[in-house]
């Protein structure tokens, strides 16, 4: 309440109506498989576009060393090439693959670099480590104190306690310690034992830090590190450095000699005609994948930031639908149906094996699931390889997936995702007729068939459940557009008096929301009044729920069903009826 002290005029404002709401996004994906690099562990990562899946996960793999589990990248690529526009990645490695390391003695008996996930692709990694200085300095007086020798320097800045230094003159090198430095007067470890004095404008004598620096290299990546120290005081040590580092984990073992020598000749041997080494990664492998099962892909929950699988997308809220391309085992796929039914915000899709073929293979394979908050695509498409440069196989859910984006985006997420045309898909693993789509479209299998002059399309919208409510995707994905965007949207009123008035900008807040989603017509009826109703207020609170803090809004939604069947009926038109 603000405090009137004096006469005079006073302006105020305050919040009387609703307030504006805006939709969150329902097209943002997730993928979770194999990739030929990338982080196995942690938040899933963002991509938006293939070169950037490239990038960060490499390129397609070889049907020889990953076999059925080669297909996440062209799911990716067919999720962009269908209208995606940006997806999280969560990386499956097998459990032997093992990261490439450095193989040099000097360097592993002082640094230990690894490459930053496991897989071969390491082994075309190299460092480069050369000498170098962060600062440089000439003595201008020794001071002879009680605490010992101390060293008055043209200047001090960028000589910190702890870091190594060099005494150079025409003839010595010597290397020492800084054990204080400050307002130009600095304490070494020892006494140099020589004259190190030097007032000429262009010393020949002079002292400075001994850093090195680091060039990561792999295929057109460079990644440069200047200064690094092995000094954990400042901000130049090593690994706080390459802690950023995309290719790289760098972890300090600690000096194997007692004397003081620069952190270059420690890597690279003491040889002091060495200008720069050069250190290759090797031993990376990408495991076998006979040891993959469903326990890699369902992954494991070890707490925020460290979990794999499925499991990371704990860490990320912004997905809305999610697929595990080509991975058909039931419990990978029961999983993942149950993570978007626990959160209630996302949507799976599912694919069928390759070979269910037969009715009794493909009902028996669709009977494993029952849920309104997943859908079933089959059969697989016939896509271009670019790797083996022939056309293949792969699973729908990524060009799927691509298809709800492209239909979110143009038409909206009420809009059933079928009927439209799968992009850059040159035929079907299988063909299926109208008298077998008869049978397994009840049954809630949405087939992808070629029609004659309309190229394949999406020719159904079914989700995976048996309650007729929930039996339509647009319809389930319409219900979490509709919760999660009045969830993000109405933090506002929490710790707010619960009184009429919050109740009043409450209904009137989700009224225009509804009002504008039923003139984009998202929702049924004629009239806002037949498309939904929000009620909140002594009507659906009791006394009990106001004490407890509790505010009660009941709203109901009229959604747009999808025209599945479109019935013309025709009769005769005779000369005798008019």
């Amino acid at each position: 309440m603000a405090e009137y002290l004096s006469p005079g005029v006073y302006v105020e404002e305050f919040d009387s109506g609703g307030k504006p709401m805006e939709g969150v996004g329902t097209s943002t994906a997730g993928f979770i498989g194999l990739a030929e690099r990338g982080p196995a562990e942690g938040v899933p990562q963002l991509v938006t576009n293939f070169a950037d899946f490239k990038r960060k996960f490499g390129g397609y793999l070889s049907e020889n060393e990953y076999g059925e589990y080669r297909f996440l990248a062209y799911a990716v690529e067919h999720f962009f090439v269908n209208g995606g526009s940006r997806c999280f990645i969560s990386r499956v490695a097998p459990s032997d693959a093992r990261p490439a390391h450095a193989k040099t003695p000097a360097m592993e008996s002082v640094l230990r670099v690894r490459a930053k996930n496991p897989g071969m692709w390491g082994n075309s990694m190299s460092v480069v480590v050369t000498p170098a200085s962060k600062a440089k300095t000439q003595i201008l007086e020794e001071l002879e104190t009680a605490d010992g020798k101390q060293y008055s320097v043209k200047s001090s800045v960028g000589f910190n306690e702890g870091d190594v230094v060099v005494y150079k003159d025409m003839t010595n090198v010597v290397y020492n310690r800084v054990v204080k430095s400050q307002d130009n007067i600095i304490v070494f470890e020892k006494e140099f034992e020589q004259d190190v004095v030097d007032k000429n404008l262009l010393p020949t004598k002079v002292i400075s830090t001994c850093e090195f620096n680091l060039e990561v290299k792999y295929d057109d990546i460079v990644e440069f590190y200047e200064n690094l120290s092995f000094n954990v005081n400042i901000p130049n040590y090593v690994e706080k450095k390459t802690a950023k580092s995309d290719l790289i984990i760098v972890n300090y073992i600690g000096s194997r000699k007692a004397e003081v020598m620069s952190p270059f000749d420690e890597i690279a041997g003491e040889d002091p005609e060495k200008a720069f080494c050069v250190i290759p990664l090797k031993g990376g492998s990408n495991g076998s994948v006979s040891n993959i099962s469903a326990a890699d892909f369902i992954g494991v929950d070890k707490g925020a930031g460290k979990r794999t699988g499925i499991q990371s997308f704990l860490d990320n809220d912004t997905v809305s639908i999610m697929a595990v391309p080509g991975v058909v085992d039931p419990n990978v796929q029961l999983m993942l149906v149950a993570h978007c039914e626990n959160l209630a915000s996302r949507f799976a899709v599912l694919d069928m094996p390759r070979n269910a073929k037969k009715m009794d293979d493909i009902i028996g394979h669709r009977e494993i699931v029952d849920s309104n908050y997943a859908a079933m695509y089959h059969p697989w498409l016939e896509v271009f390889d670019p790797l083996d440069k022939k056309n293949m196989a792969i699973p729908p859910s990524g060009s799927v997936i691509g298809i709800y984006a492209r239909s979110d985006n143009s038409r909206g997420v009420h809009k059933a995702p079928a009927n439209e045309t799968v992009r850059a898909c040159v035929g079907l693993d299988c063909q299926f007729n109208k008298g077998e789509q008869d049978i397994l479209n009840p049954k809630g299998v949405n087939l992808i068939r070629s029609f004659p002059g309309q190229g394949i399309r999406v020719w159904g919208a079914r989700t995976a459940s048996s309650d007729p409510s929930w039996k339509y995707i647009n319809v389930r994905r319409l219900f979490i557009f509709i919760e999660e965007s009045i969830k993000a949207n109405t933090n506002w009123a929490v710790f707010e008096p619960n009184d009429e008035v919050l109740w009043v900008r409450v209904k009137r807040t989700i009224d225009v929301f509804l009002t504008g989603l039923w003139r984009s017509g998202a929702l049924a009826g004629s009239a806002p009044s037949e498309a939904f109703f929000v009620n909140c207020g002594r009507n659906t609170m009791s006394q009990d729920d106001i004490d407890n803090g509790r505010l009660i809004c009941v709203i109901g939604i009229a959604p747009v069903k999808p025209a599945e069947f479109v019935i013309f009926r025709i009769s005769q038109k005779t000369g005798d009826s008019m």
